[in-house]
């Protein structure tokens, strides 16, 4: 068939022509398409993290561009790529969102850029070279919950309105009376003097040392989200470590499992939270039990002024408590101690959900008898004065928040 062979051959010469044309028009140009990375110095544990890619086409024809960027191991993102029809020297950005639950080192690769003009050829740019991210424990958290110091925010973010019990105790000045002071506060001395009914004004002691004490064993692996029991207690801690030194209190830390592992001395240094910080970016758990025993003759040596100790650490049974009382109760006696312990969102929502099966009957009763045991344990730290927080993981720092300024009013410390 002659004339559609002829039509053949026309359609192939046009089809090599075409795609010479293109060919030429993609690789010839000096100019070509340039992307920028807008990525953040660090990631932040736990959070999303906004990045963005601004790609801009220098061609001066319009393209079809395909990004494909590689993501670090730990994302295991495999599918996400930016498609996009740009103009001639039109700039677009692309944003998304990164959640890290791992501290540690995050590596990008290279940016891929694939363009064509017709769809005929599709040429490969590789751009940016390959970098490095550290992710440190939530930072994001701490400019959130910095607004929780302050009185108009409180209602908004669910804290509690804690009732003041008598007065703490720094004596600050005496002033004139005004409707309102408390008649037990007048200065009868001053008011002798004066003619006028005068008050003593105290303020809130300050400068204490407030220490979040981590534990590193075995019983902080557990995950909940993405995120470890013990990325929950790094991120809180940071939390309350800055708002402590808002209220011109010493922030401290302290790590230990078998032994003691780290310790930062409680100060309201200007850098005490970049100290902080870089102290847990890399602290890990293992597999051990952890040894109060230890923990206790390491504060009883080196913590000689009364101080506020929040313990995170998590008892799943009452015979673990039980080894562990003693050397809580001894702690208890030179300064005030919250133990932190965390509820188990997977059991509650075992709990709850209909049993269709008899195993689902059997796994209720056992879910419901750890639930229970957690109760005994909260019942059991209550009967020898030992403060506790009872609460899910991702509610950890609004609870720990509301208990440190309740122990503030109530002037246990």
């Amino acid at each position: 068939m002659p004339t559609f062979f002829l039509a053949a051959k026309l359609l192939l010469i046009a089809f090599v022509v075409i795609t010479s044309v293109e060919f030429f028009l993609l690789y010839l140009p000096k100019k070509s398409v340039f992307v920028e990375r807008n990525y953040p110095e660090r990631f932040s544990n736990g959070d999303e993290n906004l990045l963005e890619l601004i790609a801009e086409n220098k061609y001066q024809f319009p393209l079809y561009i395909r990004i494909i960027e590689e993501f670090p191991v730990q994302f295991q993102i495999r599918d996400l790529q930016f498609k996009k029809h740009f103009k001639s020297n039109q700039s677009i950005k692309f944003d998304f969102k990164l959640k890290p639950t791992e501290r540690g080192a995050y590596k990008f690769g290279v940016t891929n850029i694939f363009i064509s003009f017709l769809g005929l050829v599709e040429r490969k740019i590789t751009t940016n070279e390959p970098i490095e991210i550290a992710c440190y424990p939530s930072y994001l958290q701490l400019k959130q919950f910095q607004l929780y110091s302050t009185a108009q925010h409180q209602n908004q973010f669910g804290m509690k309105r804690i009732r003041k019990i008598g007065t703490n105790t720094e004596f600050e000045n005496i002033k004139n009376y005004t409707i309102g002071d408390e008649y037990r506060l007048i200065n009868w001395k001053a008011t002798a003097k004066a003619n006028r009914l005068m008050v003593n004004q105290f303020q809130e002691e300050k400068s204490q040392p407030v220490y979040s004490i981590i534990d590193l064993g075995r019983t902080m692996r557990m995950p909940f989200d993405g995120l470890k029991l013990l990325d929950y207690a790094i991120n809180s801690s940071l939390v309350i470590a800055n708002i402590s030194l808002q209220k011109n209190e010493k922030a401290g830390l302290i790590t230990f499992n078998k032994n003691i592992q780290d310790h930062i001395v409680a100060d309201r240094k200007n850098h005490q939270m970049q100290l902080i910080l870089e102290k847990l970016y890399n602290v890990q758990t293992n597999y051990l039990e952890s040894d109060f025993g230890k923990l206790y003759a390491y504060i009883k040596r080196k913590l000689t002024q009364r101080s506020l100790l929040f313990v995170y650490t998590n008892f799943e049974t009452i015979d673990a408590l039980e080894r562990q009382l003693p050397y809580l109760k001894l702690i208890k006696k030179s300064h005030v101690v919250v133990l932190i312990l965390f509820k188990n969102s997977e059991l509650k929502k075992l709990t709850t959900q209909k049993a269709k099966t008899t195993t689902d009957i059997y796994d209720q009763t056992i879910a419901e008898k750890f639930n229970y045991d957690k109760e005994l344990i909260i019942n059991r730290l209550h009967q020898f004065g030992i403060l506790t927080i009872y609460c899910e993981p991702k509610e950890l720092s609004i609870n720990l928040i509301n208990k440190y300024l309740e122990i503030k009013a109530r002037g246990l410390f």
